[in-house]
């Protein structure tokens, strides 16, 4: 009887552990019970290496703060003009004060204005303007990505890596701990072998013992010379050129900018350099002058669990309660937060046009179901669904009125807004928003919406699995 109360007693303080612990996170709490209690013992085991709070380590906070003064006093040091915002070029500036000013609040993401944009649609023009740019680079290759594969893409990739390394270019690499653990040994010691410096973040033995396994650093960044920059939906892998046969095509978006943005992209790249390789890189060429002429204002936001704001969330957030027309949204995994949910609800029951395209055939069931879970409640509120059919749709894309559009690594769920480090780009001239309406239509030509009446006729079985989706998908 003896072992029988002392067993209840240690499941009561693990239950009483995870909701001290997660106080702040209803619905994560309530994942986490759902798994103590189907596994008790090794529930609590996995919650004690995965969910510990990246906020309490303190040193990676003190070192983090001290690497961006360093690179916040050399950023100072480059010869950028027109740093300072001009309103007029901003539309909505006036109209919407609010949402700009928490915009502009912030921490560490200006918003700069002389830029130039380029939307790239999959990965069919992605991977050759990104090739073309690193074989013009003279100076240096930042490459970071959160995938590479060693297929047919990525060997491309490793090729001009490699030999711009042998021409004396200083060329870098940074790859995510979990999302490229399938990465050959072979494939990085050649890279390393042709002078490139390859480091791995959060290396998955090391973050599961250090208990950060859970974070992934979901960031993809190109930078050339510091003149030229990348980021958007798209890692390197033969998938996301249709090669995966479960999948078939891949649709993704990505972004190409030129100008001041470059620089909030090469302080993330340094940024996350410094916390993988230990390597504090501050030189002032790392900033260097370009003679970029374009006008298009731009913002680049970084988020991650290091930091004290969610600053991808309050963008989403700031931005789907500012919009008086339409949101549109393009993501793969759809498992809002529930401030995002109440504010798409809000908007559409307010007459807002609000339409989300998620894909028809999913990478991950779980998530699929998890995602179904929370359409019916919003479609009822006049927010509608289309399933992408046309392979899978892996774009993270939004759209507000005629106000802006983001791009970026954020998927419109909590593990995007929480846990991993992301980046994004936020537009607002109207011929990039422009752009990114037109393949959101042309999407929305390859997708079926969901009827709200037919949907509600799912069978019991369907349901089921979307509950047990939801009560996961706060860890997804």
């Amino acid at each position: 009887m003896l072992w029988l109360v002392m067993a209840l007693v240690l499941f009561i303080l693990q239950i009483l552990t995870i909701l001290l612990v997660e106080v702040r996170h209803p619905s994560k709490a309530m994942a986490w019970l759902f798994i103590l209690f189907i596994v008790p013992v090794i529930g609590f085991a996995v919650y004690y290496f995965l969910a510990r709070d990246y906020k309490h380590r303190k040193k990676v906070r003190r070192i983090g703060r001290r690497h961006v003064h360093d690179l916040q006093e050399y950023g100072k040091k480059q010869k950028a003009q027109h740093l300072g915002i001009d309103e007029e070029r901003i539309q909505g500036w006036r109209s919407e004060p609010r949402l700009f000013a928490l915009l502009n609040n912030i921490p560490g993401s200006l918003i700069t204005m002389r830029n130039e944009v380029s939307v790239l649609t999959n990965a069919s023009e992605t991977y050759p303007a990104m090739l073309a740019a690193m074989e013009q680079a003279k100076h240096y290759i930042h490459f970071e990505f959160y995938t590479i594969r060693h297929d047919k893409a990525g060997r491309l990739f490793q090729e001009v890596l490699m030999r711009k390394a042998r021409e004396g270019v200083k060329v870098r690499c940074l790859f995510d701990g979990i999302g490229s653990y399938q990465l050959s040994e072979r494939f990085v010691a050649e890279l390393k072998q042709a002078g490139c410096e390859v480091h791995l973040f959060l290396p998955a033995l090391i973050a599961f013992f250090d208990k950060r396994i859970n974070y992934r650093n979901h960031r993809k960044i190109l930078v050339v010379d510091g003149k030229i920059g990348y980021l958007g939906g798209i890692n390197i892998g033969d998938e996301y050129l249709g090669g995966d046969p479960k999948l078939g095509f891949w649709r993704d978006t990505h972004l190409e900018l030129e100008g001041d943005a470059v620089y909030s992209l090469q302080h993330t790249f340094l940024t996350d350099w410094h916390f993988a390789s230990g390597q504090r890189l501050a030189d002032s060429s790392l900033f260097p002058e370009h003679d970029c002429s374009g006008t298009k204002p731009v913002q680049v936001l970084s988020s991650g669990p290091d930091a004290h704001w969610d600053a991808m969330l309050e963008m989403y957030f700031g931005a789907i309660t500012a919009a008086k027309k339409r949101i549109y949204i393009t993501t793969p995994y759809f498992i809002p937060d529930p401030s995002i949910s109440m504010g798409l609800k809000t908007a559409a029951l307010s007459g807002v046009d609000v339409r989300i395209i998620f894909p028809e055939k999913s990478d991950s069931r779980i998530v699929n179901y998890a995602s179904r879970s929370y359409m019916e409640d919003l479609m009822t509120a006049g927010v509608r669904f289309y399933a992408y059919r046309n392979g899978f749709i892996h774009a993270k894309v939004m759209l507000i009125d005629h106000l802006l559009a983001t791009i970026g690594t954020t998927n419109m769920d909590m593990r995007s807004f929480y846990s991993n480090f992301e980046l994004n780009a936020v537009m607002f001239d109207k011929a990039t928003l422009q752009r990114i309406e037109s393949d959101f239509i042309q999407d929305l030509k390859a997708s079926t919406e969901v009827k709200l009446a037919q949907f509600e006729q799912r069978s019991k079985t369907q349901r089921m699995k979307e509950v047990a989706g939801r009560l996961l998908s706060p860890l997804m």
